[in-house]
Formats: structure tokens, sequence, C-alpha cells
């Protein structure tokens, strides 16, 4: 979340021997023995023959919005909401600690992180329990967030990491976590990608290499990514907010991360060779057969000689698991509110991190966009809202994030007003957890209720 400054313009294992044999490859042959194992469809979903139907995404038309019809079960005149990090998820007495402080200040929502790096800070089975909670066993605490915010009349919405999967750190203690449980999985800078063909997945070097290059751009990425077009990673999202959606009393469900780290993923072996086969129906067979002759040795023939529709690819795969979800989670409950933390730079989200949430918002497969217009610049705060705006169309489909941690409280203050100014439908600060550590200042007259009192007081 903090990394989104604003800025302008289980598949079966080889066996041992199998897996000694890769990783002692040079790096052609291992192209090629890799290559030959996708070719029997052992990651690949589609054969050759039949390439993927699609829809090429690009920017979105400049039309009418879509009408969306947003009918939430806890309707407020302005969200004036908080973004909760999992470490207050931890125990009975800090989720109480929140909502009391919360409704003190005058918020009505509350957004708190349940899937924070593949893994659960709620009861789930489909994904280990988040390890700040192991002491806490039994403990739910999304549930209890629910039922004290719901008796205060305060909406929840469970925050959701989507392709985020661990920080850059030692691996997950839990061998159910996607890292150790599936790291074919993982997406792969291109600076790795050559050098990682020769490495069988499971082989803990891989993730090792993974986890080296995150801390080494800990600037740039956050820390190690799923694959956004794996269609396993997919599916796991998917069951995740449709397993929170049929068993949580939730008013929404709010996508984060839901993007690539940067332009320079993903480069992994099973990425590249679901491209080729998604770009073989739309070249001359000649160029295919020339791209494909270049392939034997060159893994990135096809993502070099095609560089705008790798683009198109790579975003197609986030716009394909927002429609999904979008659309499934209406069906099971239709007056759940679907919302996403974006860049709020649209040209940088556009083309360097394959989120088209304009174009969520246009075609109707998202209800609230919420821009992270973390600056401490209120010039370029504005900017970002007007842009929102004019994209969502209906002031209630923006909600403006607010980068409290680079601001004052007078700087708060003023976002806040600008937002109004601006029209955007509701307030988001980031986050609860700074305003009541970092940034709480004189705790007899904390952040938060300064904030509160000055401007969401009831």
């Amino acid at each position: 979340m903090r990394r989104c400054v604003a800025r302008r313009r289980n598949p079966t294992r080889r066996t041992g021997a199998a897996r000694g044999r890769a990783g002692r490859l040079p790096i052609g042959m291992a192209l090629g023995a890799a290559l030959g194992a996708l070719g029997a469809c052992t990651v690949v979903t589609m054969p050759p023959s039949t390439p993927e139907p699609r829809v090429r995404v690009g920017p979105a038309p400049e039309r009418d919005a879509v009408e969306i019809a947003i009918d939430p079960v806890r309707s407020f005149d302005e969200v004036r909401a908080l973004w909760v990090v999992r470490f207050t998820m931890t125990s009975e007495e800090s989720v109480l600690a929140m909502i009391e402080r919360a409704d003190r200040a005058g918020i009505n929502t509350l957004l708190v992180q349940v899937r924070g790096r593949a893994d659960a800070f709620y009861e789930s089975e489909l994904e280990p329990r988040g390890e700040a909670m192991q002491a806490s066993e039994g403990f739910d605490p999304l549930a209890l967030t629910i039922e004290e915010a719901h008796r205060r009349g305060m909406a929840v919405h469970a925050w959701v990491n989507t392709h985020l999967v661990w920080g850059p750190t030692e691996r997950p203690q839990s061998e159910d976590h996607l890292v150790n449980r599936h790291p074919d999985w993982l997406a792969v800078p291109r600076e790795l990608g050559r050098e990682l063909v020769a490495v069988d997945p499971f082989d803990p070097r891989f993730v090792d290499r993974l986890v080296a290059h995150a801390l080494q751009n800990d600037h740039a990425v956050e820390g190690i990514y799923s694959s956004p077009s794996h269609p396993s990673v997919q599916d796991r999202v998917h069951r995740v907010w449709l397993d929170l959606a049929r068993r949580y009393d939730l008013d929404g469900i709010h996508f984060d991360y839901i993007r690539f780290p940067s332009a320079d993923y993903d480069y992994s072996l099973g990425a590249l060779e679901r491209f080729r086969l998604w770009v073989r129906g739309s070249l001359a067979s000649a160029r295919f057969a020339e791209l494909d002759r270049a392939y034997g040795t060159d893994l990135y023939a096809f993502v070099d000689g095609e560089p705008e529709r790798w683009d198109d690819f790579r975003r197609e795969q986030v716009t394909r698991l927002v429609q999904r979800v979008y659309a499934d989670v209406k069906t099971v409950k239709p007056r759940l509110v679907v919302s996403a933390a974006v860049i709020a730079d649209t040209e940088l989200a556009f083309d360097d991190r394959f989120q088209d949430w304009p174009g969520w918002l246009r075609t109707g497969m998202l209800d609230i966009a919420v821009p992270m217009a973390y600056t401490p610049d209120p010039e370029l705060f504005a900017s970002l809202i007007d842009d929102a705006r004019t994209a969502a169309g209906e002031p209630a489909r923006v909600w403006a994030g607010i980068g409290a941690y680079m601001n004052t409280t007078d700087g708060t203050l003023r976002m806040i007003d600008l937002a109004r100014s601006r029209g955007a439908g509701g307030i988001v600060l980031f986050s609860y957890d700074w305003a009541v550590g970092d940034g709480q200042g004189d705790p007899r007259d904390p952040f938060l209720q300064r904030v509160g009192r000055a401007r969401f007081a009831r």
C-alpha cells in the first residue's frame, strides 16, 4: 500500500532426479526441456491448436459509463473510512480498541486487511493463519469486527491483497503457504528470468533468488508477487473472495495489489509460454513461425518481438480476474460493494502496472475506485482526484485515498477539504495503524481524534 506514492504524468512435482538434472542444464538446454514439458500440457491450459479466445484490452473508450446500481446495506452521505492493517487484527483487545477509536473520530467505514500476504486474518480453510495471530488460536478478528462495528452502525469491508504474497524476508513458516506449496505460481522479474528457467521452482534456490532480488530492489518492489496470468493464482483469489462473500456479513470487499509490481514482471516461464499461445491467433503465420524459431534459444523472443501485445496480455490478465470476481460476488450478494485501491496516476497504472481501473469503472466491473493519492502536494492531490472523478462519472464511485502518514494534521485536513471540493464520494485515510502509532502525536489529543473532531464531527 505505501509504495504507491502519487506522481505526475498443487501441480505435480517432478522427481528428485528430474529436479537435479534441470538445475544442472545449460540455459539453452533447460529452456528446450522446459518448453517440451509445457508442450505436454503440464503448465499450459490450452493446446497450441486452440489459442485462448480473448478480447483485446486497451485504454477504455471515451464513452458514457455503464450504469452501476450501488445499493449498499449501510449507506452514508459521505464515506469516512480507515484502512486497518492486519497487525491490528491480532487480538480481541486491539480490535475493540480500533473500533472504539474509529467510532469516536466519526469514522463510518472500516477496510480491514484480512489477506495480507497470502495468509488469513480470519477463519479460512484456503490459506494459513497469519503468523502474527498464532498466539490467538480460535480467535476470528473479522467476525468480531463485523459484530462490534455493525452494532455501532459502521460498515466493514474485507481488504484483500491480491498478488503481493510475501514480504522480502525469510520464507513463511507454514508449509501450506502459497510461497512454499506453490513456488511455481510466483512472478519472476526480467533480470532473473533466464537464470531461473534452469531452476526447478521447488528447488529452494528459486524462492531464495526471488527474495534476494526483492531485498535488493526494495525501493521498487514490495516483496514476492504471484503470477497474474497463472490460472491457479486466479482461481485461488476468486475462491478467497467467494469464501468471504458467502461466510461473512460484510458490507464490501476491497482489492489491493490488483496489478503487476512493475513492467519488469512477469518473466516466469509459465507466463512467457502462456503469452506465446495467447498471441498466436493475432499474428500472421510467418511472423509467429519466425518468433517461434527464435524462442527455441531466446526466452524473450516473443515478448521483445511483440512488446505492445505483451503489455496487452499482462493488462488483460489483471482485468479478467477483476471481471470474474465482480460478476460472481454480485451473483452471491448483489449489495456487496466491490472496491479497489488503485494507482492514482492513470498513465502509470495503465502502462507500468497493467491496471486499467478507469476501464473497470466504465465497463461495469468495479463499484468504487480508491485512488491512492499519497502526496503532501495539494495541487497534485487535487489533479489526481479530478482525474478519478472524470473516470468514474459519478461522485459516489470515487473515494479519495489520503496518505496521512505523509502529511501533518493540517495537511491531512487540507486533503480532506480538497477531496470534498472535487466531489469525491468518500475519504479513506492510510492508515489507522499509523494514526495511533507513529502519527499519534500528543496522546491527550491524538491525531485521529483531532482529524475527526475537525472534519468528521457528527
